[in-house]
């Protein structure tokens, strides 16, 4: 299905029929993706007694209890709440969930003990390009990006001149397949996403960091309409589901 979408001042030809999903499924096990040592998610069946909620047991539904926190086991998409005193919600600030996007691919840069993304890759990836989304492919690019286990790995991490330069470049929504886009042990300090938000000015409310993605091998490098879907949470971050839409013209 080809869908004519007005978007800003451009008409976009996008091919609905084909959705490119680009989130991590997450399941009850040890072999889920993992970040921030902290144990795997649970998806278990509430207990009564000796009732238990599932029809494999003999009750009449399936009625489970989910653990899980959104930073550490899979993708999700935060706002400025994650990292400030005031509580800001990404239920209440994340308002359109439709945006051009550009998913670019970078090879991490040795820097000292660190792989780094800088400016520069960055620059050379968009070029002249204007879009609101940027999502950031890395390579090597395997499946088991599905169930690694971050935690004490020091994966590769955003410069501070590459997210000022996306700020610069407009870009307010912000989606990579690490566990963050600030080094894994920085002391705290947080300065990828401190920039991107602006804490030290005018809060960019209504930006967003979706990290833990997983960008196919399949899908090329180029622009996509991109749909953010995210859980109602009132907290700083939910699990999320972006979809990618291929624009033909």
């Amino acid at each position: 299905m080809i869908a004519t979408i007005q978007y800003n001042s451009r008409k976009l030809q996008v091919d609905l029929s084909k959705p490119l999903d680009i989130s991590m499924p997450l399941v009850s096990s040890k072999k889920n993706v993992n970040a921030w040592y902290i144990d795997a998610p649970k998806i278990e069946p509430v207990r009564d007694g000796e009732w238990i909620a599932s029809v494999k047991e003999g009750a009449d539904i399936n009625f489970n209890n989910i653990q899980f926190n959104p930073h550490a086991h899979g993708t999700h998409t935060e706002c400025v709440g994650h990292i400030t005193d005031k509580v800001h919600s990404i239920n209440k600030n994340l308002k359109t969930f439709f945006f051009l996007a550009e998913v670019v691919t970078v090879a991490p840069e040795k820097e000292g003990e660190d792989y780094v993304i800088s400016k520069k890759q960055l620059q050379f990836a968009l070029g002249n390009k204007m879009r609101d989304a940027i999502v950031i492919r890395t390579i090597p690019n395997t499946r088991e990006k599905l169930s690694k286990q971050y935690s004490n790995t020091n994966w590769p991490y955003l410069k501070a001149d590459a997210v000022k330069f996306l700020v610069n470049k407009g870009i307010k929504h912000l989606l990579i397949d690490l566990p963050s886009i600030d080094r894994e042990r920085d002391g705290g300090e947080l300065m990828g996403h401190n920039i991107f938000w602006n804490t030290k000015g005018q809060l960019r409310l209504d930006s967003t960091i979706t990290e833990l993605i997983y960008v196919s091998n399949k899908i090329e490098d180029g622009q996509y309409f991109l749909n953010l879907q995210i859980a109602p949470f009132e907290n700083d971050a939910s699990p999320s589901k972006p979809v990618l839409y291929k624009v033909i013209s």
